[in-house]
């Protein structure tokens, strides 16, 4: 089950208004096309301007609704924790909205045209599939609203399966709107369904990560865990899907969206170092200053990809802003840190002086100026002078981090960031005074910057799809490996068979359903039409299509002299039964078929032993030069049994 729509909490207000504003944003585009074809087809010059006129109205309302969206896109306080400790705001997404879909005609349409089975009987399997896809679009922010997105994504693989087939549109369109443009795209490709599904999963982590207590280790590890997984899923999204109709899911917006990720996670990592070194040693504090460098590199590299010329226009100014300054705020952070590294903590012992000689080495991007290494870290002065030089350097910059902040109205607002600067800048200058003499007479020097290092790497995670088992809720339809979009047969044949003196007169083979593998020349089978290739789908009016093997082989032995009488079907195909048998062995086995398409090889995932492909908009998809037609059932184990 989704989150009630109905309900009142923050978040879902958000959500309400996103959607209003989409759907506002969608009769606006349409109005503006609209009234762009008529100037374009009208010669009439009154009419020209009166169109011009209505235009400017249409595109300086876009504009206001685009501001608006902006604006809730930047709301990120309402995605975050309620603790009372104070952290910095992380950047959550928004999930994407899509309109209702209406499957229940196409559906049955298909399944009478294309299965021959009364469409009407699958009405219930149609729509508690109508009902998840409603129930995913509210997914509440947990480990169970991740879940029904990943059920959703799942069942799409069947879906797919069993309707779309390659040459054939059902003229279903998906419409999806952008999740931070609010502009509709649709398209006919499952692939756009797929993808924005595996977006707001994205989304959702994201949510689920700012949400985190990070003032506490659990916390802390979930929030990491969360922002990895949701790095994985765009990560995921850009590798396998492309030439997405809306920018949100371009190449462009998912490469910053990975990159912002992947800064939050190293934001959690530094937060996490925070807590594990409360103790005030020399190497302790050095390791911190690292860290805040750290994260300080990996903003500045997510701000240089929110400024460049595909993405500076559509990504929200104070997401842009916000990276700035943490980018700035962490800089400042790592000059701090070495400050008390050099002046709080005590001249090392000379046990002690190698292992800090080793680490100071390696701190600075250039060495200090001055002293040789032994003497600044042995005599008190020169670590105070080094010391206050960067927190010269340190107090720089967070005044350059408030001065970014204060440049931008949304962030202005969010009181908790203005109060982590504050804090910070207090910080630095209350050290400094502290460590500053009326006799100092020496110019404070410019302090290096300190080295980019962590401990821990930030590791982008992958969807693991198979932590979510689905059952095919078109089961009833057939196994996948011959009743699927891509597969024709001709109609079932039903054939009344006699056991002669040598049985039946055929060699069974393979499992659900199983496969006629040869019949004998004048033998009964033969006699009766039945062909090398077909596939017997019942026994006696017992539906088989999903029997094994010996159960198949039970039911015909059991039969009395009367004979037996078999539902068979045969694979359409232009080179005879014995291409349907080779045919019928490659979807069984998914034996190269597609194999290497990435989106789709997860056949062990579905329970199936189908590798069915996917309706992607990209050509990313790698279809194989030559599919490679195995003997259907080798693998199986089951040897050709004569009957």
């Amino acid at each position: 089950q989704g989150c009630d729509p109905f309900a009142q909490t923050q978040r879902s207000k958000l959500q309400h208004r996103r959607a209003r504003i989409n759907q506002q944003i969608n009769k606006e585009m349409r109005m503006r096309a609209g009234a762009e074809n008529l100037f374009r087809a009208t010669s009439n010059h009154k009419v020209k301007e009166t169109v011009a006129l209505e235009l400017s109205y249409v595109n300086s309302n876009l504009q206001l609704l685009k501001e608006e969206l902006e604006e809730l896109n930047s709301s990120v306080d309402v995605y975050q924790n309620d603790s009372e400790s104070i952290s910095v705001p992380m950047i959550p997404l928004g999930l994407k909205e899509t309109k209702e879909l209406d499957l229940l005609v196409p559906l049955k349409d298909f399944i009478s045209e294309h299965y021959g089975e009364e469409g009407v009987l699958f009405e219930k399997e149609i729509k508690e599939f109508m009902e998840l896809r409603q129930a995913m679009r509210t997914p509440s922010r947990n480990e169970a609203g991740l879940e029904l997105l990943m059920e959703y994504y799942n069942q799409l693989y069947f879906l797919d399966s069993r309707f779309f087939p390659p040459t054939k549109s059902l003229g279903i369109f998906f419409h999806w709107y952008d999740s931070l443009t609010g502009v509709p795209s649709h398209q006919r490709a499952l692939a756009f369904e797929k993808g924005s599904v595996l977006f707001n999963i994205g989304a959702l982590y994201t949510q689920i990560g700012a949400r985190q207590d990070r003032a506490s280790l659990p916390g802390l590890n979930q929030a990491i865990d969360a922002f990895q997984k949701a790095a994985g899923a765009f990560n995921y999204l850009k590798e396998n899907f492309s030439n997405a109709p809306s920018l949100d899911m371009s190449a462009a917006s998912l490469n910053m969206l990975v990159r912002l990720m992947v800064a939050q996670v190293q934001e959690c990592v530094f937060e996490k170092m925070t807590l594990l070194h409360a103790q005030h040693d020399f190497l302790a504090r050095l390791q911190l200053a690292h860290e805040a460098a750290k994260v300080e590199d990996v903003y500045s590299l997510v701000h240089q990809t929110m400024t460049q010329t595909h993405v500076k226009d559509y990504v929200p100014f104070s997401w842009t802003t916000m990276v700035h300054v943490k980018s700035e705020h962490f800089k400042a952070l790592s000059h701090y840190f070495a400050a008390i590294a050099l002046c709080d903590c005590l001249a090392a012992s000379d046990a002690e002086l190698p292992e800090h000689e080793k680490a100071f080495i390696q701190f600075h991007v250039t060495m200090p100026e001055g002293p040789s290494l032994h003497v600044l870290l042995q005599d008190p002065e020169e670590r105070r002078k080094l010391g206050k030089a960067h927190l010269k350097k340190a107090i720089m910059k967070h005044e350059e981090a408030m001065r970014i902040h204060g440049l931008c109205k949304i962030l202005r607002k969010m009181d908790i960031l203005q109060e982590v600067l504050s804090f910070a800048h207090k910080r630095s200058l209350s050290k400094y005074s502290e460590i500053d003499h009326e006799e100092d007479f020496f110019e404070t020097g410019d302090a290096p910057d300190i080295q980019p290092k962590t401990h821990q790497k930030p590791e982008i995670k992958s969807p693991n799809f198979s932590q979510v088992k689905v059952t095919d809720l078109f089961h009833r339809l057939g196994p996948l490996s011959v009743f699927s979009a891509k597969n024709k047969w001709y109609p079932a044949r039903r054939v009344h068979l006699m056991r002669g003196e040598n049985g039946f007169g055929f060699t069974l083979r393979g499992d659900s359903p199983v496969l006629i593998a040869g019949v004998i020349p004048g033998g009964c089978a033969a006699e009766a039409g039945l062909k090398e290739g077909d596939y017997i789908i019942s026994v006696n009016g017992k539906d088989c299509r999903w029997s094994k093997h010996a159960e198949v082989v039970q039911l015909l032995k059991s039969t009395g002299e009367e004979g037996v009488e078999i539902g068979v079907i045969t694979l359409q195909s232009s080179e005879g039964p014995k291409a349907a048998d080779k045919k019928a062995g490659a979807m069984s086995l998914g034996s190269g078929v597609l194999k290497s398409n990435k989106e789709n090889n997860r056949k062990s995932l579905m329970n199936s032993k189908s590798a069915s492909t996917l309706l992607v908009w990209s050509k990313k998809s790698k279809r194989s030069k030559k599919s490679t037609y195995g003997v259907p059932f080798t693998t199986v184990g089951d040897n050709e049994v004569m009957y």
